[in-house]
């Protein structure tokens, strides 16, 4: 594990995926992040690259040629490098190799950056294509976090998710794993949106920001514990798995989706996808503030 470590928190990242498997309260040892107990998810804050969740049938077609990849991507299972590391800071990198071009006939460097200020983690993605064709690809986060936070007496039901601004977003419905984008509905975030099992009885909420900087802030009723993600991406899901009673809650920031209940198949033309031109780059960016 790689550590992160100040005045107030300490961080931990596994360079396999990338993945902040850790913050800590330096004081009373409060643990911030899920623990991946397997019997109800055993990630902690998985990256999602290169497609954020489900292709139809586990499969996608690019120049031609049909290929296999399962939800979320394969960067999350890949061991990135170590590109530099401080007190305050590390750097990773995953570049393509004979491995990922069988799943992904494409070269690219994806270098993520962990800088730890006080109470507030900031997150950092880059993604570069080296060639001379386009990159099509989509990227996104999925940390996970305890809750109740640290107090057995606090119960899930306690806590409540407030978006800020405070405004009614359009949602997009899930149809089994798939986004269903030509059916958004509109969710009522003007008021703090109470965490319940059931409210994931299909699939993640996932609100539509429009790149808008977005606040969700995880709190409770009992205790001053909680987390706050701030970002600015098209689309943030908010997941617990269902219908197990599971003691965490992640929000997810996306830039891009499921395949869509009507998707082709064909990369290019799916749903929410990025293009990257040849030798251009492109940055995703979320920062934590733990309390």
């Amino acid at each position: 594990m790689l550590t992160l470590k100040n005045d107030y928190l300490t961080v931990q990242i596994n360079p396999l995926g990338a993945e902040l498997t850790s913050v800590k309260d330096n004081d009373s040892n409060l643990e911030y992040m899920w623990q991946a107990d397997k019997s109800y998810w055993g990630r902690h804050a998985p990256l999602l690259f290169p497609i954020v969740g489900r292709l139809q049938d586990n499969q996608y077609r690019l120049a031609g040629q049909t290929y296999h990849m399962t939800q979320h991507g394969f960067a999350r299972d890949r061991e990135f490098t170590v590109v530099s590391q401080d007190s305050a800071t590390i750097t990773l990198a995953l570049t393509a190799d004979d491995q990922t071009r069988a799943l992904y006939p494409a070269d690219f460097k994806l270098t993520v950056q962990y800088t730890l200020i006080d109470h507030q983690l900031k997150f950092a993605a880059t993604v570069e294509n080296p060639a001379e064709t386009p990159l099509t690809f989509s990227f996104g986060a999925h940390p996970g976090f305890n809750v109740p936070l640290g107090d057995p007496a606090v119960d899930f039901t306690d806590y409540h998710v407030t978006v800020s601004p405070k405004q009614v977003y359009q949602r997009v419905p899930l149809v089994g794993p798939y986004s269903d984008t030509k059916h958004s509905v509109p969710l009522n975030l003007t008021q703090p949106l109470p965490l319940t099992h059931d409210l994931f009885d299909h699939d993640a909420q996932v609100l539509t920001l429009d790149n808008h900087e977005t606040t969700l802030m995880l709190s409770n009723s009992v205790n001053d514990h909680g987390i706050a993600l701030t970002l600015a991406a098209p689309y943030v899901g908010i997941w617990s798995p269902y219908p197990k009673q599971a003691p965490f809650v992640c929000f997810e920031p996306w830039w891009g989706l499921a395949d869509d209940v009507a998707a082709t198949g064909d990369l290019e033309t799916k749903v929410a996808i990025q293009h990257l031109a040849a030798h251009e780059s492109f940055q995703a960016a979320y920062q934590i503030t733990y309390f």
